[in-house]
C-alpha cells in the first residue's frame, strides 16, 4: 500500500513537472524569465557579428553584415513567434527552450567564419535551432486541437527550412548560401499565411511588443559598449572623448525615440487595427522589425569605430557613412511601419532624408567625425522634441512599451 502510495506522489509529481502545451494569448503576460536568459545568446551573436564589420567597413562587410543579422534575427523572431502563443513553461518546454540557446551560443562562436571553415558548425547549430522548434509545434498539434492549422503550417515551414539548410551542406558554397536564403524566405512566409488563417489563434498583443522592445535594448547594447571599448582602446585621448560623449548623446536618443515614439506608436497600432485577430498589421510590425534592428546594430558599430579611430587621428569615409547610414534606415524604418500599420498614414518621412542629407553632405565635404556625430546627435533630438510635442498635443497617439 505504501509502495503505491509512493508511486502515485512520484506520477503526481511528474504531471506537474510536464504538462501539455496550452494556448495562453488570452490572459495577460510579461515576457518570462526563460526568455530573458534565452537572450542573452544572441547579445553575443550581435556583438561577434560588429567585430567582423568593424573589420571590414566596405560595401560587402555591410551587405555580409545584413545577411547574418537577418538569418540571426529570424533565429529570434522564430522562437518568439511560437513563445507568443504557446510558452507554457514545463519542463520539457525548458529543456527545449535551453536547447535552441545552446544552439544559439554555437551561432556566437561560428558567425564570424561562417562563410569561411565554421561552415558546417554554422549550419548544425541552425539545423539544432529547427529541431528544437518542430519538436515544439509537434507537441502543440499534438495536444491544441484548434491549434492544429497553425502548428501545421509551422511544422511544414520549419521542415522545408531544415531541408535547406541540410542540403547546403553537401552543395557549393554561393549555392549553399542562396538555399541559407532560401531557407529563411520559406520560413518566413508561413507567419504572413498564418496571419490570414488563424483567427482562432490570434498572437498575443501584450507579449510581442515587450519581446521586441527587449531585442532593442539588447541591440543597443553594442552602442553602449561601443562606446566604453573605444574610449579604453583610444587610452581617453582629447580627440576621442567628444566623440564619444555625442555617441553616447545618438545612443540614448535611439533608446528615448523608440520607447517613447516608434516602439510605442507602433504598440498602439497594434492594438487599435490589429485588434484580436492577426492580420497584416502583425506581418508590418514583425518585419518592420528587421531594418529597424538592423539600423541599430550598424550605428553600434559604426560607434566603436568612430571613437577609436578619432582618438587616431581620422575617421575614414565608411565609418562616418556606416553612422549616418544606420539613422537614416532607423529614421526610415520608424516610418514605413508606422506607414504601413496606420494603413495610410504618413508622418515623419523627412527624418531619414535630413540623416541623409547628413551622409551626402559628408561625402562631400568629408566632415570630421565630431561634426558627423553632433549632426546625428542633433536630428535625433529634434525627433524626440516634435515627437513629444505632438504627444502632448494629442496629435500622436502611443501607449507605452
Amino acid at each position: 500500500m505504501a509502495d503505491r502510495s509512493s508511486a502515485g506522489r512520484v506520477r503526481e509529481t511528474l504531471r506537474g513537472l510536464v504538462r501539455p502545451p496550452e494556448l495562453n494569448t488570452d490572459e495577460a503576460r510579461s515576457a518570462s524569465r526563460l526568455e530573458l536568459f534565452f537572450d542573452l545568446a544572441f547579445v553575443l551573436v550581435v556583438a561577434e557579428l560588429a567585430v567582423a564589420l568593424r573589420e571590414e567597413v566596405t560595401i560587402r562587410g555591410e551587405l555580409l553584415f545584413a545577411g547574418m543579422f537577418t538569418l540571426v534575427w529570424w533565429s529570434w523572431v522564430s522562437s518568439t513567434l511560437y513563445a507568443n502563443r504557446f510558452d507554457h513553461d514545463d519542463v520539457v518546454y525548458r529543456l527545449l527552450k535551453l536547447t535552441s540557446m545552446a544552439a544559439v551560443i554555437g551561432l556566437a562562436a561560428s558567425a564570424t567564419e561562417a562563410t569561411g571553415e565554421r561552415f558546417g558548425v554554422f549550419v548544425g547549430c541552425q539545423l539544432l535551432l529547427r529541431a528544437s522548434l518542430l519538436l515544439q509545434y509537434r507537441r502543440a498539434y499534438r495536444h491544441i486541437e484548434h491549434a492544429r492549422p497553425i502548428a501545421r503550417l509551422y511544422l511544414l515551414g520549419t521542415g522545408v527550412g531544415a531541408a535547406l539548410w541540410t542540403v547546403s551542406l553537401f552543395v557549393p558554397r554561393p549555392v549553399g548560401f542562396g538555399l541559407w536564403a532560401a531557407a529563411v524566405l520559406v520560413e518566413a512566409l508561413v507567419p504572413l499565411i498564418a496571419t490570414r488563417h488563424s483567427t482562432d489563434v490570434p498572437l498575443h498583443v501584450e507579449h510581442l511588443p515587450e519581446r521586441f522592445a527587449l531585442f532593442v535594448i539588447l541591440v543597443l547594447g553594442e552602442s553602449v559598449a561601443g562606446i566604453a571599448h573605444g574610449l579604453y582602446d583610444a587610452k581617453w585621448s582629447s580627440s576621442a572623448v567628444p566623440v564619444a560623449l555625442l555617441s553616447f548623446v545618438l545612443a540614448a536618443a535611439l533608446w528615448w525615440s523608440y520607447f517613447d515614439l516608434a516602439g510605442a506608436r507602433a504598440k498602439q497600432l497594434l492594438n487599435e487595427v490589429g485588434g484580436e485577430h492577426s492580420d497584416r498589421t502583425h506581418d508590418v510590425y514583425v518585419f518592420g522589425q528587421l531594418p529597424l534592428t538592423l539600423a541599430l546594430a550598424t550605428v553600434g558599430a559604426g560607434v566603436e569605430l568612430a571613437v577609436v579611430q578619432s582618438g587616431e587621428g581620422e575617421v575614414p569615409v565608411g565609418t562616418r557613412l556606416l553612422l549616418a547610414g544606420g539613422v537614416a534606415v532607423y529614421l526610415f524604418s520608424m516610418a514605413l511601419t508606422d506607414g504601413g500599420m496606420s494603413r495610410g498614414a504618413r508622418r515623419g518621412w523627412w527624418w531619414p532624408l535630413a540623416a541623409g542629407a547628413v551622409a551626402a553632405l559628408d561625402v562631400a565635404l568629408e566632415l570630421p567625425a565630431v561634426v558627423v556625430v553632433g549632426a546625428l546627435a542633433a536630428l535625433l533630438v529634434a525627433v524626440l522634441v516634435v515627437g513629444t510635442a505632438e504627444r502632448s498635443t494629442g496629435r500622436l497617439d502611443v501607449e507605452p512599451v
